[in-house]
């Protein structure tokens, strides 16, 4: 059974919270629902649930929004054309920059652990 990822999970995956009090800020997530025809969660007891796939869609959209600085209708040709399918090999594509910055990511986060887990070995010898 493919493992589903809650809409306030996937809200804070892409940092999108309410720098004030902290929260996801879900309703972006809803409005690209309306926007993008990608995105279909499944829809259990009233809850929004996102698959794998679903998750991966919505992360090229955040990048693409985010850190490329498309608008919506810009983002919408990408995904409408089969271009962004064609360019995963291209040094300089969309697509190729979006794996790169994932890659950059996952990395500092491995980073991240493995230095907590020798600053928590460091604490505990005397």
């Amino acid at each position: 059974m493919e493992k589903l990822v809650t809409i306030g999970d996937l809200s804070k995956s892409l940092n999108l919270i309410d720098p004030k009090n902290k929260k996801p800020l879900n309703y972006i997530l809803r409005y690209w629902e309306k926007e993008f025809k990608q995105i279909k969660p499944k829809i259990i007891n009233k809850r929004r649930y996102y698959s794998s796939n679903q998750v991966k869609i919505v992360k090229l959209i955040h990048f693409l929004l985010k850190n490329k600085g498309l608008t919506i209708k810009g983002v919408k040709k990408i995904l409408n054309s089969k271009i962004n399918n064609l360019d995963d090999y291209h040094l300089h594509s969309l697509n190729a920059d979006y794996h790169k910055k994932n890659i950059i990511n996952q990395s500092k986060k491995i980073l991240d652990k493995l230095k907590k887990i020798k600053n928590y070995g460091k604490k505990n010898s005397y």
